[in-house]
């Protein structure tokens, strides 16, 4: 069975195919709502997708919560990231806190257009950038217990630890089923 992650994202796709070395790229412009719940807005790009294709597929988002900043930037990290990159974020979470929760939500469908929830949460603290992102603001973000930013992480590391890598695993679980 093939499964598709609807995705332009290459560093996605690669932290993905490293879990789950089946999934395909499947590329669709999807409008993507603005919505503070990551599953809301998750549900409307199946929804979407699901007029284009019908056999099963996966789509996620993404989200940065900075604690002392109640829910945001959230699903609205890549537009913070957009305006004030890595450092203006870094410095933005001085002001308010820098204990931080990243977050992955898996939206998966099947054939028959059943949808099931995937979630992964790591909490970190964001930290003053060393080197440039290779993506988003893995420069900024430490986990809890690590010494190092994802950025300094190999990509094994990274997936063994990171939100993405934690809501993989719960999808593979449910595709071994």
């Amino acid at each position: 069975m093939a499964l598709y992650f609807i995705t332009g994202n290459k560093n996605k796709l690669a932290e993905v195919q490293a879990v789950l070395p089946q999934v395909e790229q499947m590329q669709i412009d999807l409008p993507e709502i603005q919505e503070l719940d990551a599953r809301k807005i998750i549900e409307a790009k199946l929804a979407e997708a699901r007029k284009h294709h019908a056999s099963a597929f996966m789509a996620e988002d993404t989200s940065l919560y900075i604690d002392g900043m109640n829910g945001l930037p959230g699903p609205f990290c890549k537009w913070f990231l957009h305006a004030l990159g890595d450092k203006g974020l870094h410095k933005l979470a001085q002001s308010f806190g820098t204990a931080a929760r990243a977050v992955t939500v898996i939206g998966y469908v099947d054939e028959k257009g059943s949808v099931e929830f995937f979630e992964g949460e790591t909490k970190g603290m964001i930290v003053e950038p060393k080197t440039e992102s290779k993506f988003g603001w893995d420069a900024i973000f430490k986990p809890e217990g690590s010494d190092k930013t994802y950025n300094e992480m190999t990509q094994e590391e990274k997936n063994a630890i990171s939100h993405r890598g934690k809501a993989l695993q719960k999808l593979k679980a449910h595709l071994a089923k």
